[in-house]
């Protein structure tokens, strides 16, 4: 797999840099978080962006020339220049609860007792989580599955859809096993267009277009 560029998308707390670091492992290619390059490095993190020409530069120099790579996290706003790049976008879904639990999770292990007590960090913790939590609503006018959702429809290349409730070892099966049935052939000449053939194909193994369903995890 390492001639295959891999972007890896969803909600917050939805899998995305996991199943990004399992993927780069297992196909001995650089994985990258789109955080690393929208935000400064500071301390505390996350606290200052970086401008997005700046991101973009150096995403240039790190990775986007190679072959082979996996990016996960966001480019919502900021990264559709890079889109052509890719050879496949995987979409991560998660139930609200569940993804919220996790969140919760991450953030106090991060934090530490910092996220417990009064004061700016707690602060920062609990805006984040209300930012997080909104992510389902339609209205919100932020990162949102309403925004990504329709990011989604501007692109050419496959999309496959996973519910991260699944465990890692068998999301990197599902997508290794989608990527070398459609992505691999189109890539080496195969007949019809990305999307074409990530649809056709789909619908003739009865998987609903871009969506792959747990029979495919054996």
């Amino acid at each position: 797999m390492r001639g295959i560029r891999v972007h890896i998308t969803g909600a917050s707390g939805s899998g995305t840099t996991t199943l990004g670091r399992a993927l780069a492992q297992d196909w001995s290619v650089p994985c990258h978080d789109t955080d690393d390059f929208y935000w400064l490095p500071t301390d505390p993190a996350y606290t200052i962006k970086r401008d997005p020409h700046q991101r973009l530069d150096l995403m240039e120099q790190m990775f986007l020339p190679r072959p082979g790579w996996v990016l996960s996290g966001s480019l919502l706003g900021w990264g559709d220049t890079i889109t052509p790049s890719f050879d496949i976008v995987i979409f991560m879904t998660l139930d609200p609860a569940t993804r919220m639990d996790r969140l919760r999770e991450r953030e106090a292990r991060r934090l530490g007792g910092d996220a417990t007590f009064p004061g700016p960090v707690r602060d920062r913790y609990l805006a984040f989580l209300d930012w997080a939590r909104r992510y389902d609503d339609p209205a919100f006018t932020g990162r949102s599955r309403a925004t990504h959702e329709r990011w989604l429809s501007t692109l050419s290349c496959p999309i496959l859809r996973l519910d991260s409730r699944k465990p890692v070892d068998d999301l990197v099966k599902v997508t290794t096993r989608y990527v070398e049935a459609f992505v691999c052939p189109s890539k080496q000449g195969g007949q019809g267009s990305y999307r074409q053939k990530g649809t056709e194909d789909s619908k003739r193994q009865g998987w609903g277009q871009f969506h792959v369903e747990s029979a495919l995890i054996r």
